[in-house]
Parts: C-alpha cells; structure tokens; sequence
C-alpha cells in the first residue's frame, strides 16, 4: 500500500511518501515540501499548494492520503492557513476518489516512538531509524509527513488489514489505540452523547 503524508501548512507543505509492505515493513519513496510565495494573495497560495499536492498524487498514485487533524493553536492566522492547506490536499484526494484519514499529532508521536509528548528531533529520528534513511528528512515539514504516513501505517488493530489482530500490535500501536479511544470517549463526553 503506498501512502502519501501531508503535513498541511500554507507556505511549507510537507509531502511524504512511503510504501507499506507485507508484515508491516516500511519503505521511503519520497519526500518533499510543496511552496508557496508569502507575498502573494491567499488565494493564489491556496492554488499553489492545491496544484502542488494534486501533482505529487498523480505522480505516486497514493491508496491512502493521511493528513495532519489541524487542532486550536494561539496563533488563529496560523491555523486557518494550516486548515485551508488541509483543506485543499482532502480536495485533490476525493477528486481522484482517494481515502483520507486524519491523524492529530499527538497521534504521530504516539504511533512513531510510543510517546505522545516526544520532542520533534525525537520524531525526526525515529522517522529516519524506521525508514533505514542515513540522514533526517529536511525541513521538519518533510520529516512530518513522512511522520504522518508511518503513523498510519501502523495504526491499530480494527484498521489493519488482512485481518490481524491486536496480539500483533507493537507496544508503540498499542499506546496509540488506548490514546485514541480515549480522546473519542473525551469528546463524546464533552458533546453530551
């Protein structure tokens, strides 16, 4: 299964495409960072990274497209930017009638080095050490998308397929399944459901 990784952001994104093969086993193929000029109109931008991105899944043809979950930040014109570029990679996917899955950060960490509040040179090398690549993918944008589509790769149990079970979880995928759950059990409480 090929995945392509999206790291959204308005001037940097990061693309990262990697190969999941039989029993898990992980391959690098590319990585990148689609830009776009800061001294232009937002719609321009937007246009830029859309056409940028839509070229990478023509390119890579991706089974899956995983997206960073854009969450609050203090900034507001720094998360509106990251979710419009968000926006546009979930776009170029459901045109080509490609699956999108969303997976928050905390999620990644989770998913590449078993803790959700690993510091970004931890993730930048575990990326690296998984994907047998001798130096760390750069920007940190690259690094995180190649970040995001480890994270689905490896995501647990009920998504797997072939239909292996949790005993073949790692300790790290488990981690990440009891985070999810309990973020999903968090916000169910918090919508009164």
């Amino acid at each position: 299964m090929i995945i392509l990784g999206v790291d959204p952001g308005l001037t940097r994104c990061g693309v990262g495409v990697i190969e999941a093969g039989a029993s898990r086993r992980l391959s690098f193929i590319h990585v990148d960072v689609v830009r776009s000029d800061p001294h232009t109109s937002q719609d321009l931008r937007l246009l830029t990274i859309y056409n940028g991105l839509c070229a990478k899944i023509e390119r890579f043809a991706p089974d899956t497209v995983s997206i960073e979950r854009v969450f609050a930040q203090e900034n507001r014109n720094t998360v509106l930017g990251t979710a419009q570029a968000a926006g546009m990679a979930m776009l170029a996917a459901a045109q080509r009638g490609i699956p999108v899955a969303l997976h928050t950060p905390t999620e990644v960490k989770l998913a590449i080095t078993g803790n959700g509040r690993a510091e970004k040179i931890q993730i930048e090398r575990m990326v690296a050490h998984i994907l047998n690549l001798n130096t760390m993918p750069k920007p940190a944008d690259a690094a995180d998308a190649l970040a995001q589509a480890i994270c689905h790769a490896l995501r647990p149990a009920g998504a797997l397929e072939g239909g292996e079970r949790e005993q073949h979880l790692t300790t790290a995928q488990r981690q990440w399944a009891e985070a999810s759950h309990n973020a999903q059990r968090r916000h169910s409480v918090d919508r009164g459901m």
